[in-house]
């Protein structure tokens, strides 16, 4: 076994047993907690115990393992946890932590403890943690910043969370195109410790106008007495300050970068965007998207209390009941249809439901297109096309399999046949819609992801019920 193996199952084993106490003992929550107890002096020492093996092995494991164990436990159990870590670490904790779980530890820590916290964090951690705090909060972190330091958290803060400048670091090494490599070495080795993250160097001119960028390899292949502009790449990849960052999350896929440079309007080298930053902002994205999709409040802490989840869902419940309830009336509208044959009843909800897993399948498909700018207004009609198409041949063969069952289940070939023509025209109905809600909520700026399914599911129930129960008044009632 490899050390670094070793280490990380010995972080798993750590992890394991933080929980393992706080999820199983909850008189060492409320010992946490400094609540009375009624206990002996045996099970007191047990106690004293525990809580000197978390605070022992709680800072072995990095902010971001302990940000996880916060987020794997309880409201109550993750304050008791949070009253152990301290406060040189829960600056670190939080920007590592999901802005789900910040609320509850935030509310736990005075103002004093909050700023001495965020304070030896980097600049953009600081920003990003600023924004969520109180107006007053903010005002006095941002008077206990130097000048220069406070100037650029407000430069930061001043861009909307899906922009490049809201990502961007500032910690990054500047060189100079007139110098030998030899130099670039020696200016290096006097740093001692460079940026994490740094692939390569950036090369400024005159008021820090970005000239080209150079890449450690460079420095370690060419001879010491080249100089920087004999060897640096003239045309890197470089972001503006206000570009989306969801553009140059895609840009840091298709051109496997590490990093890069943000510049603004004019090409004055402001930051850097680097892997990390880029990681962080997909695997948000992902999980915000994913929620969305469910109808989910993106906000929405699994472990928050019942009456806070409550409140989050109320919305698309009440969504969901309206279209349930339209589609109830369409129903209606055939009651009579149905009296007289009571076997549509039994098979109103095989129409319904194949048309809303094809029209999910489509919306997918389509939502995932328009993620990765593969969408065009000239492809359009070739992408309606395609899904109908898909949508007919699977209608055709999984109507004609249903309406061979349908017949041979009632002895009705007349009913077998409604069958499968419904399925064909709401498979169609649901490819066509899948396709049109998410570019016409693109078209209207909006997330297409949030409330696709809610509103195909609506379409292809309401559409199929009435497809079918349509079909089956005019073909089979005399």
């Amino acid at each position: 076994m490899s050390v670094a193996h070793s280490h990380v199952q010995q972080l798993a084993e750590i992890r394991s047993r933080i929980l393992n106490l706080l999820l199983n003992d909850k008189d060492l929550v409320d010992t946490l907690h400094e609540r009375p107890l009624r206990e002996s002096a045996a099970e007191a020492e047990a106690h004293r115990e525990q809580v000197a093996e978390i605070q022992r092995t709680l800072p072995l494991l990095h902010a971001a393992d302990i940000a996880d164990l916060l987020e794997a436990l309880p409201e109550d159990e993750r304050l008791a946890l949070w009253r152990l870590i301290g406060n040189d670490r829960r600056g670190r904790v939080l920007v590592e932590a999901s802005e789900n779980v910040w609320e509850s530890l935030i509310e736990e820590m005075s103002d004093r403890d909050l700023l001495r916290a965020i304070a030896p964090l980097d600049i953009d951690d600081q920003a990003y943690l600023a924004k969520y705090l109180s107006r007053d909060l903010t005002g006095r972190l941002l008077t206990s910043l130097d000048p220069e330091l406070r100037s650029r958290v407000l430069d930061v803060m001043h861009f909307d969370r899906d922009r490049v400048g809201r990502i961007m670091d500032f910690k990054m090494v500047t060189v100079r195109a007139d110098v030998t490599l030899a130099t670039v070495q020696r200016f290096l080795r006097s740093k001692k410790t460079i940026p994490e993250g740094t692939d390569k160097l950036f090369v400024t001119g005159k008021n820090n106008k970005l000239l080209g960028e150079l890449p450690l390899t460079e420095i370690l292949l060419n001879t010491p007495e080249k100089q920087v502009s004999d060897v640096m790449n003239t045309k890197p990849t470089t972001f503006l300050i206000d570009d989306k960052a969801e553009d140059a999350a895609g840009a840091f896929e298709r051109y496997n970068l590490i990093s890069a440079a943000v510049i603004d309007a004019k090409g004055k080298l402001m930051g850097r965007v680097t892997i990390e930053d880029v990681i962080d902002l997909v695997n948000e994205e992902n999980d915000s998207n994913i929620r969305k999709m469910g109808g989910v409040n993106p906000e929405e802490d699994v472990f928050a209390p019942v009456r806070k989840s409550v409140r989050t869902r109320w919305a698309w419940l009440a969504i969901n009941l309206c279209t349930a309830f339209i589609a109830s009336r369409v129903i209606g509208m055939f009651e009579e249809t149905i009296s007289q044959l009571v076997a549509l009843a039994a098979l109103m909800p095989i129409v319904a439901g194949i048309g809303g897993n094809t029209g999910n399948q489509t919306i997918t498909m389509i939502v995932r297109a328009l993620a990765l700018h593969q969408v065009e207004p000239g492809n359009f009609s070739f992408l309606i096309g395609r899904e109908l198409g898909v949508a007919l041949i699977n209608g055709v063969f999984w109507g004609g399999i249903m309406g061979g069952v349908t017949w041979a289940m009632y002895g009705n070939p007349a009913l077998g046949g409604v069958m499968m023509l419904a399925m064909v025209l709401n498979l169609l109905l649901a490819a066509l819609m899948g396709v049109l809600i998410p570019l016409m909520m693109t078209k209207l700026k909006r997330d297409p992801a949030v409330g696709s399914s809610v509103l195909i599911t609506a379409l292809t129930d309401t559409g199929g019920f009435f497809i079918f129960l349509g079909l089956a008044t005019l073909f089979l009632i005399h």
